[in-house]
C-alpha cells in the first residue's frame, strides 16, 4: 500500500515538473518574441477591421517577399 501511495506521489511529483517547464519556456517566449507577435497581432486585428494599409505594416518585408515566393506546392520556388 504505502509502495503504491509512493509511486504516485512520485508520478504528481514529475507531472508538475513538466508543466513549470513548459510555463517557463513560454513566458521565455513570450518575452523574446513579445513586441514581435503584439505587431503581428495588432496588424491582423486593424485588417480585420478594415484598416488595409495594416498588414503591410504588420509583415516586415523580408516575410513579404518570402510569402510572395512561395509556390503553389509550398516549395518555396
Amino acid at each position: 500500500m504505502k509502495q503504491s501511495q509512493r509511486k504516485s506521489g512520485q508520478t504528481m511529483v514529475e507531472y508538475i515538473i513538466i508543466v513549470v517547464i513548459i510555463a517557463v519556456a513560454a513566458i521565455a517566449i513570450f518575452g523574446v518574441f513579445g513586441d514581435t507577435i503584439r505587431q503581428k497581432m495588432s496588424g491582423a486585428v486593424n485588417e480585420l477591421g478594415g484598416d488595409s494599409s495594416a498588414a503591410s505594416s504588420a509583415v516586415d518585408t523580408e516575410s513579404e517577399q518570402w510569402l510572395k515566393d512561395l509556390g503553389p506546392t509550398g516549395s518555396g520556388n
